[in-house]
């Protein structure tokens, strides 16, 4: 009797041993995300062409980041009656997803993008040149965001806008429960950052846009396993992740946080073929938001393809929802803060 317990105890030991080893080994490479996607390569002359400058920002937890700063540049084209002007005060953070560098959305966005505001492009931490660390989905990266809000308000930017597709998106939504708009500095500032000098003020967050961002992490990972039992995988895999880093990532995926975003506009953006994150997923995200965020379902696009399938529909969208928010914000600052002599000239902040 015992002997065939044990037989039997052994049969069931092995293989939970060897599932523990697999989902061990599977949160290795989760955590160690692709430092560049396959045909970056291909994107130099056309990263080129956008000029700008290679900037080194730190994180707030002290890692070297890379990044790229794209000065604005008002449309040539635009139609009669779009009056409207950058200011330069102003910037738009974009923030990329899990595989690669920024440079890739940089080259898609970048232009578009910066007819509204100067654009940030932000490597994360382990991805492009930025140094290494682990890929943790937003996590650790709102360590990155507030090393690259730093760096923006010490260049007198004072309002930022932030763009993230995928696991950038979860990155932006994080970035805002975690470490506030920035209208209250005292409650936004790191308790733990040395006390040297005085720092520039933060940028207030005045806008969020996340395009194909998944309600719970194991989503994500789950829909790209074949097989059974792909949910218990891919949870299993977040919790060796977390004994991994000693840290839940899950603690800042998007819907445990995105109450929290308000009242900071939101625009979430769902391809309605999109496999990664079934349109389903984004509906709840949405409906978790709450009412005041606005949500724009792709027809046809699958995950981070919307601006592909429907350039033109994305950038009237994108556009007209950040410069509502901007121009909020500055009616507000008029009447709040009104501007002095010496900010009339308009400047161009310095990237330097």
């Amino acid at each position: 009797m015992i002997r065939r317990f044990l037989v039997a105890a052994a049969a069931i030991a092995l293989p939970l041993a060897s599932f523990g080893v697999i989902a061990r080994r599977g949160a290795d490479r989760l955590l160690a995300a692709p430092r560049y996607a396959p045909d970056e390569d291909a994107l130099a002359t056309a990263l080129d062409a956008l000029g700008g400058e290679v900037i080194r920002i730190r994180s707030r937890d002290g890692l070297r980041l890379a990044a790229r700063w794209l000065p604005a540049e008002p449309a040539t084209d635009t139609p009669a009656g779009d009056a409207w002007r950058p200011d330069p005060h102003e910037a738009i953070l974009l923030l990329h997803g899990y595989t690669g560098s920024v440079a890739p959305d940089l080259v898609e966005y970048g232009p578009p993008l910066r007819t509204t505001a100067g654009v940030l492009g932000l490597d994360f931490r382990g991805h492009g040149g930025s140094e290494d660390g682990p890929t943790t989905f937003g996590y650790l990266e709102v360590e990155d965001v507030a090393g690259a809000l730093a760096w923006l308000g010490e260049r007198g930017i004072t309002r930022v806008a932030l763009v993230g597709t995928s696991m950038g998106g979860m990155t932006a939504i994080a970035a805002v429960a975690v470490l506030g708009d920035g209208s209250l500095a005292g409650a936004d500032a790191d308790p733990d950052a040395p006390r040297v000098g005085k720092p520039a003020p933060r940028p207030q967050i005045v806008a969020v846009i996340a395009d194909s961002v998944a309600p719970e992490l194991p989503l994500v990972v789950a829909n790209r396993i074949r097989g059974p039992w792909r949910g218990f995988v891919a949870a299993r895999l977040f919790a060796a992740a977390r004994r991994r880093i000693g840290a839940d990532l899950r603690a800042t995926e998007p819907i445990r946080v995105i109450g929290l975003v308000e009242p900071v506009p939101l625009l979430l953006i769902h391809g309605d073929a999109d496999s990664t994150v079934p349109i389903a997923a984004g509906r709840r995200l949405a409906a978790a938001a709450g009412p005041a965020a606005q949500h724009w379902i792709a027809p046809g696009a699958e995950h981070s393809r919307s601006h592909h399938l429907l350039p033109a529909e994305w950038e009237r969208r994108i556009a007209d929802f950040l410069r509502s928010a901007f121009a909020e914000r500055r009616a507000m600052t008029a009447i709040l803060d009104p501007p002095s002599l010496a900010d009339a000239d308009g400047a161009e902040p310095d990237p330097t």
